[in-house]
């Protein structure tokens, strides 16, 4: 059985800035951050096609803190999806879509998953780093 998470946010920027806070290692770092002690997640996230990739953080417990992905798609500034793998690997795909006024949403895709326990945990994760990115964009 696999499951699919769909979710989708509305900012208040431009299509490039957010673009660019979903691309740009740096950027990414500063809300893509360890869910239990906030620290950034370093990373050396390329959006070129083929490109491997490492998310990390301290490992515990149950995980050794890398998250590994290749990037799959990159359509600037509207389509990005790359692999996320953690365990078990899925497909993570952004759409980006001005919706004018200065407003654009954002739609999230990650399927692959396993169990509910997985897609719940995924919205739980996503929806705590987009909020974190809503701050990347106000810099």
């Amino acid at each position: 059985m696999s499951l699919t998470l769909t979710l989708d946010y509305q900012y208040k920027t431009s299509i490039e800035k957010l673009w660019s806070a979903l691309t740009d290692s740096s950027k990414l770092a500063k809300w893509v951050a360890n869910i239990h002690t906030g620290k950034p997640m370093e990373n050396d996230f390329q959006p070129i096609v083929g490109h491997r990739f490492q998310f990390r953080t301290e490992p515990n417990e149950y995980w050794n803190g890398i998250i590994e992905g290749e990037v799959l798609i990159v359509e600037e500034p509207h389509r990005l999806s790359y692999t996320w793998s953690s365990g078990e690997t899925h497909t993570v795909t952004w759409t980006l879509q001005d919706l004018g006024d200065g407003k654009v949403n954002l739609h999230l895709e990650q399927s692959g998953l396993s169990s509910e326990q997985a897609l719940n945990g995924a919205k739980y994760g996503w929806g705590k780093w987009c909020g974190e990115l809503a701050k990347v964009l106000e810099l």
